[in-house]
């Protein structure tokens, strides 16, 4: 089994919700870290969600705040990750995994 560290999304968040990563056929991926950056002077609103389950729900990113999210979440083959943000054009995300096939 192979372990490759990837770029799994690197963005802006729409306003409706997005798939911005597809787990490929045949492999196991695991989320290991989340950047949401607000890069605007208002508080703005994101929601994450990971095989199916909201992870980050509704969550308020400070005006030009960063935050960071470590984790160890395991998608199988098909999964998704979609993202939605409250406020057009505000939160840069930064999603990286390690694919295993």
């Amino acid at each position: 089994m192979a372990a490759t560290p990837k770029r799994l999304f690197k963005g802006t968040a729409e306003t409706t919700s997005t798939t911005v990563y597809t787990v490929p056929a045949s492999t196991t991926t695991i989320v290991k870290n989340i950047v949401l950056t607000n890069k605007t002077a208002n508080d703005a609103t994101i929601t994450i969600t990971i095989a199916g389950t909201g992870v980050v729900y509704g969550y308020s990113v400070a005006a030009n705040d960063t935050v960071v999210i470590d984790l160890s979440l395991v998608m199988n083959a098909t999964e998704t990750i979609t993202v939605q943000s409250g406020t057009a054009n505000a939160i840069n995300i930064y999603i990286s995994g390690v694919e295993v096939v």
